[in-house]
């Protein structure tokens, strides 16, 4: 059996209060959803940037480790160099061994200045790298304080909004397929998601704007779906508002 005017606005107007009660709920959570979301993204960046920083902290000593070993070994060339000049046979001899010992002391002074640049660096790095540890602990603590609001509050509003979800799945089975790919569509639309009002004090009460009486009157009547001409929300009287919540 085809459902009257009155009754496709009845179920319209049932399943916006349903949506109605449900979308207060969700505002209770209020941001805190986006800004957990945002924290462990922040969280997630921290830590990727503090492995970045270990590994070149990691890098850098390791290059001083090699400079240092380049240190020894040119140390005991100079040694051994020092030693063969004792028993030189002639000045070309002399010549080249003294050049080897130049040679090897100028790399003793590259490897010096290169483990002075990374101590320099390391010493910057570790400051940057420290920040970021003390960084992530507060913004993981921010993130526990905050996962710890939003469970709270979803543990309290869960069941209600589970219950009302269900009714409202039900309700829209009331509801034929146009009607409600329309209602959808303006709930949507609608910043406050209100996609069916009432008119009060001769205005639509979804943009306020007045209603022509005429208009007014035919909402009254129920006898076809009126919407407001401003903001294209469906219109119902508050008698028919009155009439579901006595049901």
């Amino acid at each position: 059996m085809e459902q009257t005017v009155e009754q496709k606005l009845k179920a319209l107007y049932e399943l916006q209060t349903l949506h109605t009660k449900i979308d207060k709920i969700r505002q209770i959570r209020g941001e805190l959803p986006m800004e957990v979301a945002d924290l462990e993204d922040e969280v997630a960046g921290l830590e990727t940037r503090i492995q970045k920083f270990k590994g070149e902290l990691d890098d850098t000593e390791d290059a001083i480790v090699t400079r240092k070993n380049m240190i020894k070994e040119a140390q005991n060339l100079i040694k051994k160099y020092e030693t063969q000049l004792k028993d030189v046979k002639n000045n070309r001899e002399y010549d080249a061994l003294t050049k080897e010992v130049e040679i090897q002391s100028l790399d003793i002074q590259v490897s010096e200045k290169k483990i002075r640049e990374f101590g320099f660096d390391i010493t910057k790095k570790t400051e940057v790298y420290d920040k970021a540890l003390a960084d992530l602990e507060s913004r993981k603590n921010d993130l526990d304080i905050k996962k710890g609001e939003l469970e709270t509050i979803t543990a309290e509003t869960e069941k209600d909004e589970q219950g009302l979800a269900k009714k409202a799945e039900k309700a829209e089975t009331l509801i034929e397929e146009r009607l409600l790919v329309a209602y959808n569509r303006l709930r949507k639309n609608a910043n406050n998601g209100l996609a069916v009002v009432t008119i009060e004090r001769d205005s639509c009460s979804g943009c306020f704007n007045q209603i022509p009486p005429q208009r007014q009157l035919d909402v009254r009547q129920r006898k076809k779906v009126i919407v407001c001409e401003h903001c294209g929300r469906i219109l119902v009287d508050e008698a028919l508002t009155l009439e579901l919540a006595n049901a």
